[in-house]
């Protein structure tokens, strides 16, 4: 009897254990929505305080992408060699200095360390908190990144959306300064974390590594997710000047416009969280590249505001199922060296992620940017097929349906 109740009693603390690093990961990914989703909130503002054109203000989106790509690159091996708690931690405090120096920068030369700054911490916590989820998620993977998926909603639809609310009492710098010491509680909470011994605290498996970065079926994972990245970040990022130039949008208004993308995303997490544990995760992907599909083309094709409210807020519910499920997907097939398959299968995604926001503003300074957003519902229809080819290999090299 005193042995069944030591064993109930680790079996709660082990429970215990795992809401606490749950939680470390769902307030990171609310750090890592602030962080996609600011550049694109103040973009408007910084064009006109930096004086520069679209095709500077994409190369922003690059430094930053780059910034989230080797930040990326860089946690899986740590997380695999010595755990997340120190990783964690220092990529809170690099998002908290990046923030601040966004708000305060005096030069369009500081501006761009900021961001940089910004960007790797938001990728290491990016990577860190998807891979701790799939490391302490016995079953049910893609839903529960997918509900890790709804606090990156929030820190992603709330920055547009608090400045949007609040600009015309405070100015964007404040605001910005604001949230940057509000992620300080992460920081907090993190360092009170107990966390997930290293997989690998012997050494790093380096040919073992370097066996995984030629898998197709991770290489075929990576490019649904450099194509999903591109999208987000493009969407994300154009939306709000996009509806302002094309619709003659107020800037105020932009910004809650860019807020029910970020909404859309949220809500569809919040849903997929529940369906994903019964529904095939293939139904739910086409389904939701669908709604995409649909949304972009009111968007793109539309002179209403409500109808691009209508599309900005189906494309954010229908991008929202990739990144965390094919995640879901990594995490199943490679949980040995779950960080490091990680790292691969997000690099992949943020050099899309690089890529198609700053062709987005190539095309939008020669074309317009309503030409150039169509690289959305091409990169669609592109997933489509790709996630054809997935669902035949997946199911002919493993048992998931």
């Amino acid at each position: 009897m005193s042995e069944t109740i030591d064993m109930d009693e680790v079996s709660r603390v082990a429970d215990r254990s795992r809401g606490a690093q749950f939680l470390c990961a769902c307030l990171g990914m609310l750090a890592f929505g602030i962080v996609l989703t600011t550049l694109g909130a103040v973009l408007p503002s910084v064009i006109e305080r930096f004086g520069i054109d679209k095709a500077a203000a994409g190369a922003l989106f690059l430094l930053m992408t780059f910034g989230i790509l080797a930040g990326s690159l860089v946690f899986g091996p740590i997380v695999d060699r010595y755990g997340y708690k120190g990783m964690l931690a220092a990529a809170t405090v690099l998002i908290v200095v990046g923030l601040e120096g966004i708000a305060f920068a005096p030069g369009l030369a500081m501006l761009r360390v900021a961001i940089v700054l910004i960007g790797f911490g938001g990728g290491v916590m990016n990577g860190g908190t998807n891979a701790l989820v799939a490391d302490i998620s016995t079953e049910g993977k893609g839903a529960n990144l997918n509900l890790l998926g709804v606090f990156f909603g929030i820190g992603a639809m709330g920055m547009p959306f608090a400045l949007g609310a609040l600009g015309g009492a405070w100015s964007h710098g404040a605001l910005i300064a604001a949230v940057g010491v509000l992620v300080v509680v992460p920081l907090l909470v993190i360092l009170a974390t107990r966390f997930p011994a290293p997989k690998q605290p012997q050494g790093f498996p380096i040919a073992a590594a370097g066996r995984l970065a030629s898998q197709p079926l991770l290489l075929l994972m990576g490019l649904l997710l450099f194509l999903e990245s591109g999208m987000e970040i493009t969407v994300g990022g154009w939306t709000s000047t996009f509806v302002k130039e094309e619709l003659a949008v107020p800037e105020r208004s932009a910004l809650f416009l860019l807020s029910l993308y970020w909404m859309g995303m949220m809500l569809a997490r919040l849903a997929l969280g529940n369906i994903l544990r019964w529904a095939s995760p293939y139904r739910v992907l086409y389904t939701c590249m669908t709604i995409a599909l649909v949304g972009a083309g009111l968007l793109l094709t539309t002179e209403r505001v409500w109808v691009a409210a209508t599309g900005v807020f189906l494309v954010g519910a229908g991008l929202a199922a990739t990144f965390p499920t094919v995640l879901g997907f990594v995490g199943d097939r490679y949980a040995a060296l779950s960080g490091t398959a990680f790292s691969l299968a997000i690099a992949m995604a943020l050099i899309g992620g690089m890529i198609l926001p700053w062709t987005a503003g190539v095309l939008g300074s020669l074309h317009g940017l309503r030409g150039s957003l169509l690289i959305v519902p091409a990169a669609l229809v592109a997933q489509i097929i790709l996630l054809a080819i997935l669902a035949r290999a997946m199911r002919a090299n493993s048992n998931i349906r």
